[in-house]
Order: structure tokens, then sequence, then C-alpha cells
């Protein structure tokens, strides 16, 4: 009875990987072998070699997601804040209000509750009224604290269930929870009459 062959046969003078190697059953070299076997070896050499192929796959699989998303977040940087085209629209009489004074209003027809304020004998300001923290309603407000007393302070838009505040002549956030700019509702004075024009989100 002839002894069997060693699995594991090991060069004596050349510790090469392949010589290393468990002896597939068939005797084939491992480059002949099934891919589930070349996939799935049992050797620690050629295991750690399938691990530095896989990881150099996900490296690279990888880095082309990031490049991907930063042409995405690029692309949506650029047109993002591009205003949706809309007819537009009547929403009050410029003496209707006083200086510091608003009203509600909504545009297009079916949207969201909007928020116009009177900031000058001839300017106007809007946005989406909903706090973009938790969709509260927002109003303007006189802020106190920090110093300075609510009467010298100018007039912000302040969302009342978390103590929110935007700025007035932007929408950006100031204080509190919120931490993305109010969308703005574009508006024109022709004549009397104040016109809603255009709606624009603020990017992402």
């Amino acid at each position: 009875m002839s002894p069997e062959p060693p699995l594991i046969s090991r060069g004596a003078s050349a510790p090469q990987d392949a010589d290393r190697s468990t002896v597939p059953p068939d005797g084939r070299p491992l480059a002949e072998q099934p891919k589930w076997r070349r996939d799935f070896p049992i050797d620690w050499p050629q295991d750690e070699y399938v691990s530095r192929r896989d990881l150099v796959k996900f490296i690279c699989l990888t880095s082309v997601a990031f490049v991907v998303g930063q042409f995405w977040i690029v692309g949506k940087s650029l047109f993002g804040r591009r205003e949706a085209a809309l007819p537009a629209l009547a929403i009050a009489d410029v003496d209707e209000l006083p200086i510091g004074g608003a009203k509600t209003f909504r545009y297009p027809e079916g949207s969201t509750p909007r928020l116009l304020v009177r900031t000058g004998a001839a300017t106007f300001v809007a946005y989406d009224q909903q706090c973009t923290h938790l969709l509260c309603p927002i109003v303007p407000a006189h802020r106190e604290g920090m110093g300075v007393a609510a009467s010298e302070r100018g007039l912000e838009l302040h969302c009342p269930c978390h103590n929110g505040w935007f700025d007035l002549e932007t929408g950006r956030p100031l204080a509190g929870p919120p931490r993305r700019p109010l969308p703005r509702v574009s508006v024109e004075v022709r004549g009397s009459i104040v016109y809603a024009t255009g709606v624009e989100e603020p990017a992402a």
C-alpha cells in the first residue's frame, strides 16, 4: 500500500505561495481550478491574496461612488436653487399692510401656507410659513436677549413651538433648532399690487 500524497507541500529552499499550497484533488494548478475553488481557497497565503484583491475592488468602487456623489452635490448646488416657473399671482395691496405687518397666502394654489411681510415703504419679503424644523407656523417677532432689547433688534421670523429664529431678509436660521433656511417666495410690486412670481427652494 503506497502512502497518500501530503495535503501540503512546502518548498525546502523557495518558500513561494504556490509551494505552500494544498494540492487540489485533480492535481491541476490553481489557475486551472473552478472559480468557486479559486474564490474560496483553504490556504492562508491564497486567502490573503483574495482579500487584497477584494479590498482593491472595494476601494475602486468606493472611489467611483464618491466621485459620482460629488458631481451630484455640485449639480444640486448649481441647479437646486432655480425657481419653479409659476404664473404671477396678486397676493396683496400695498396699502393693505403696515410696515412690519404680515399676511398669509397660498402660492401656487394648494401649496403650504406662505407668509408675506412688509419690510419697508415699497419692499416685501415672503417665505413658506412652515418652520424647517418641525413645520410649526412662523410669525414676525422681535427677539430678546444677548444684551439687546427686543425693541432695538430688527424684526425676525419666529417659530414659537421650539423657539427657532430666522433672518427676515434672507430666511436663513439664526437661533434654535432649525438648520435649514425657509423656502422663499419671490415677490414684485407692480403699481399698488404685490405679486408672487416664483418659489425658490433652498439647496439641500
